[in-house]
Formats: structure tokens, C-alpha cells, sequence
């Protein structure tokens, strides 16, 4: 199946370059291309495209029209996939958008933008509803290197790593007892055990809870 995609990308350079690229994939179809916020959003509204591939730091404001614009566009059509792509490794913008759960969602830095396996990888998963974060991030988040071999998920427990699964989902502790049959005291005892065992310091809970789930998309499922 063809997948119908708009990049938001300020430089140019960038931009054309991403674009030529895509078209080496038959089966990726970009049809549109711009270079700020208003224009993605105007865009996206427009042609309602199945993925959008966007830069963080674009105009009016070069902060973070990315990380904002994924977010509108998850609220009001959380069909379509996205794919946020940084210049620099900036965990807590991946924490603000994976902070209502991860669906659909990826955070890639723009060196992964060269290899067109890895960018389409991720660009088919978020099309599917997955998730896919740089493990760059998570180490910046967890402090140390990853690797599939030997990562921070290996020292928790299968229940623990269900736990996990279902955090990554975006449900409350509630939904995540029902889900696996177990009480929300239970729930809430194996998550603090995740937060113990990921050495994920003591902060805001709802932080922790979001670090914890990059850490299960880093580790668990994004291309190295």
C-alpha cells in the first residue's frame, strides 16, 4: 500500500534533500512539503495525509513548532501518523510528545534521515499505529549506553514488562489492571518497580511515567 506523506522542513536544503529521498521508495508518495508550523498544519488539514514527517524548530518562533504541531495533529486526527525529526538529542521534547501516550508517534534524530531503511521503517510503523524513539534519546535519558543485547528492560520481569506495555499505550492504572486482570495496588507496585529497576530518578510521576515508556519504544523497538 502507498503511503501519502507531508515534510515540514525550514531549510531548503533539507527539505529538497529528505524529499529525494522518499522518492527512492515506491511506496512512499509525498505530496506536500512546507516550511512552517501554519503551512503543516494548513497542509495536513488539506490533504489529510496518512504520515507527516516534521522538523522541530521551524518559523514563526524556531522553538518547538514541531513537537506542537504533532500534538494538534493527534487530537484532531489521530489516524495519521508522525514523525518528529531532531537536530540534537532533547529528551524533554520527546517527553512532551509521547506525554499522552504513544501511538502513532515517532521521535527520530536527522542523522537517521540518511538511511532510508531506517526512515521508512519508522515511517511504516507510526502508519500502523506503532511508535518508534532514537535510542540516542534513551540513553540521554537513562544516562548510559543501550544495546539490544544488554538494556535496561532485561532486569524487569515479564509481568513488569507487561506493565510497561501497556503504559507505552497511554492507559491509567485503572485501564492497566483491567487489561491484565490485576488490582490497581498491584499495578501501581510493579510500576514503581520499573521506575526502580529503568533508574529513573524520583521526580514527577507522570515524568517518570513517560520516561519509562521512551525507555520500553527505545529499547524495545527502534532500529539501531
Amino acid at each position: 500500500m502507498t503511503l501519502r506523506l507531508v515534510l515540514a522542513e525550514d531549510s531548503f536544503l533539507m527539505r529538497e534533500g529528505i524529499s529525494a529521498l522518499l522518492e527512492l521508495d515506491d511506496d512512499l508518495d509525498l505530496i506536500g512539503s512546507c516550511g512552517s508550523y501554519d503551512e503543516l498544519l494548513a497542509m495536513v488539514d488539506e490533504h489529510r495525509p496518512d504520515v507527516v514527517l516534521t522538523d522541530i524548530r521551524m518559523p514563526p518562533t524556531q522553538t518547538d513548532e514541531g513537537i506542537r504541531a504533532a500534538i494538534a495533529i493527534r487530537d484532531s486526527a489521530p489516524e495519521i501518523g508522525v514523525v518528529v525529526l531532531s537536530q540534537y538529542v532533547e529528551p524533554d521534547y520527546a517527553i512532551r510528545l509521547f506525554h499522552h501516550g504513544s501511538d502513532g508517534l515517532a521521535y527520530l534524530l536527522k542523522e537517521r534521515v540518511a538511511d532510508l531503511d531506517v526512515l521508512g521503517a519508522a515511517i511504516r510503523r507510526v502508519a500502523e499505529g506503532g511508535s518508534v524513539v532514537d535510542p540516542k534519546v534513551v540513553e540521554a535519558l537513562i544516562g548510559v549506553e543501550t544495546t539490544r543485547e544488554s538494556s535496561a528492560l532485561d532486569r524487569l520481569t515479564d509481568r513488569e514488562s507487561e506493565v510497561l506495555a501497556e503504559m507505552a499505550q497511554g492507559k491509567s492504572n485503572a485501564a492497566i489492571g483491567e487489561a491484565l486482570f490485576i488490582s490497581a495496588r498491584s499495578v501501581e507496585k510493579h510500576i514503581n518497580a520499573i521506575f526502580t529497576k529503568l533508574d529513573l530518578a524520583q521526580t514527577d510521576d507522570v515524568h517518570r511515567r513517560v520516561r519509562a515508556v521512551l525507555v520500553h519504544l527505545g529499547l524495545g523497538a527502534t532500529p539501531s
